[in-house]
């Protein structure tokens, strides 16, 4: 059974069925330099211990410093927030330009305003297909009571749950 009756385009349209939130990937490279990305691969693995995993392509050009990285946060957006998946989304712009943000416990950037935040030591990377899994053990997390989450379907993003 190792062949598949789809395409790859038929893949992602079917995957893109399924709502998920929507989470930007922050940390500090080497050079003490931010790094983010956009994210909606995201789940928890653990609660005890308390893990959490999120895959990124191989091709990213944030790899080397994510793969580096000592600590990382997962910051799950707000539905006011949407403009700022988009902005963690783009190449070759400066991402954090107009973020509001502070360095959280363990160093990685958090996102002001997101409905939950959780900041994590990395605990394992797997090589699965075209993406890295990387799962963290969560060191502190946060939430903000009563924020809407930013959701994503079908290729679009939505801001209002009662639709």
């Amino acid at each position: 059974m190792s062949t598949t009756a789809f395409t790859p385009d038929e893949f992602r349209a079917a995957m893109g069925q399924f709502a998920t939130g929507v989470t930007i990937v922050t940390a500090m490279d080497a050079d003490g330099h931010k790094v983010g990305l956009t994210a909606n691969s995201f789940n928890s693995v653990s609660l005890d211990p308390p893990l959490v995993l999120w895959s990124l392509s191989k091709q990213s050009s944030s790899m080397p410093a994510l793969r580096g990285a000592k600590a990382w946060a997962v910051n799950v957006l707000a539905a006011d927030q949407r403009l700022l998946a988009e902005r963690f989304a783009r190449k070759g712009v400066d991402r954090f330009e107009g973020v509001n943000w502070k360095a959280g416990l363990s160093g990685a950037p958090i996102i002001q305003g997101a409905v939950a935040t959780f900041e994590c030591e990395p605990r394992s990377h797997h090589d699965e297909g075209d993406h890295i899994i990387f799962v963290g053990k969560v060191l502190h997390c946060s939430r903000r009571l009563g924020a809407l989450p930013l959701v994503y379907h079908g290729g679009r993003f939505f801001t209002d749950l009662s639709l």
